[in-house]
């Protein structure tokens, strides 16, 4: 039992010593396009490649070499929306543009370089260690991604005690119902006030019921 959880200890400090830990942090707004930086001294660049960490191994965010982008195994969600600063990489500059955020692409990002000649083998592209790590944080929500859009319209929310037209159309219903009822008491009132005028009009006196008159 001992052995056991020895065993899963040292485990457990490998897989945390064997994560990477990002080089920085870019916060961006979702439907916003963000650049993640990534530099080489490397005087001869053969080949980039992006890759998320919890991507498979297979994909990848976006792969260049051979002078274009190869999406043979490229991850669908990047299709159409990612492109390297500098397609020529003469700068060494091999940084990445990611276009119309969304809540879906917060990550790891890391940043991979194949130098030298044509003789390396493929596989170099995955085993070569990242030269940048970074961190992409997604602020807010899509559902803002609207609202930013639309930002010159306004809310339909009241705000500094402005009712909105739709709660200010149902106070003026309820004041004109409360209105019809209140004239309708007033004329019910009024009516059966005049009706028990009529009848004690045309009720006789007690006096003058108790004269009989003779023939």
């Amino acid at each position: 039992m001992f052995l056991l959880l020895f065993l899963l200890f040292v485990l457990s400090e490998a897989a945390s010593d064997s994560s990477v830990e990002p080089d920085v942090v870019v916060q961006v707004r979702p439907g916003d396009d963000v650049t993640l930086p990534c530099q080489t001294a490397e005087a001869s660049i053969r080949a980039v490649r992006w890759t998320r960490d919890d991507l498979k191994t297979s994909e990848y965010v976006l792969l260049y070499r051979d002078g274009r982008s190869d999406p043979t195994h490229q991850h669908p969600s990047y299709q159409g929306r990612v492109e390297l600063v500098d397609s020529q990489l003469k700068p060494g500059d091999v940084s990445l543009i990611l276009k119309n955020v969304s809540s879906s692409d917060p990550g790891t990002y890391e940043c991979r370089v194949v130098s030298g000649g044509s003789g390396r083998q493929k596989r170099a592209l995955i085993d070569t260690e990242p030269i940048r790590v970074i961190s992409l944080e997604v602020t807010g929500s899509d559902s803002q991604k609207g609202d930013n859009m639309h930002g010159d319209q306004t809310s339909d929310s009241p705000e500094d005690g402005n009712q909105s037209p739709g709660h200010a159309g149902l106070a003026a219903g309820v004041l004109l119902l409360l209105a019809v009822g209140a004239v309708g008491v007033v004329m019910f009132l009024r009516t059966r006030r005049r009706r028990e005028a009529v009848r004690t009009s045309e009720t006789p006196d007690a006096d003058e019921a108790a004269v009989v008159v003779l023939p």
